[in-house]
């Protein structure tokens, strides 16, 4: 069962009835050598833990973008918006320097798992061989999480086409250990998605 949010249906709206610098922040790392983009639209508290993961993966290589919740609690009540209507003015300008984009997202689940959703099918795939290489199941269809509206965040980058969108189970977080200090195994993942974003080709994805 999913959660419910404000409905809002741009930044604008959030911005509207939010503060920033109280009820939420933002974070732009640019990476100028750099043509990915490792976003957290729904960081702090609003989906726990998945600021640190896209910290982990981005690491020194790649451009980092995080919306993050700062509420005490109501954070995802509050300041959640959904994927297809988040158009934070910072978020579109970096991705408009970016051919690749790779989204983390929170969501319930009693099993560790990762749920992969975007447009690149390749990029997907190389995502799911690096989960899985550290034992956690990871699903590219079958769920709810597809993320091929071309308005979702993943898919406004410079080509597109060239996105994903990862949806990691509460469970997957603890397994990582990324709520408080990443475990071995986790810093393990975070180098090999990197790599395999890193040398991944536009004209080798199925779209």
């Amino acid at each position: 069962m999913r959660r419910h949010d404000a409905g809002y249906r741009c930044y604008a709206d959030l911005a509207m009835a939010q503060v920033e610098g109280s009820d939420f922040n933002v974070c732009v790392q640019r990476r100028p050598e750099s043509a990915v983009a490792i976003l957290a639209p729904h960081g702090g508290a609003i989906e726990a833990g998945t600021s640190e993961i896209a910290r982990a993966v981005a690491g020194s290589e790649f451009n980092l973008y995080l919306f993050e919740g700062m509420r005490a609690s109501g954070s995802y009540a509050a300041l959640h918006l959904t994927s297809h209507c988040f158009d934070e003015p910072r978020c579109l300008a970096l991705l408009s320097t970016c051919d690749h984009v790779v989204t983390i997202h929170g969501c319930r689940g009693n099993e560790p798992r990762a749920l992969l959703g975007g447009l690149d099918l390749g990029l997907k795939r190389q995502i799911s061989d690096a989960i899985a290489a550290i034992g956690i199941e990871s699903h590219l269809c079958g769920h709810p999480y597809r993320a091929v509206h071309p308005r979702n965040i993943c898919n406004r980058g410079r080509r597109n086409r060239t996105a994903a969108s990862s949806e990691l189970s509460e469970r997957c977080f603890s397994a990582c250990g990324k709520r408080t200090a990443p475990t071995a195994s986790a810093r393990s993942a975070d180098r090999t998605i990197r790599c395999r974003i890193h040398w991944h080709s536009p004209a080798g994805a199925d779209s």
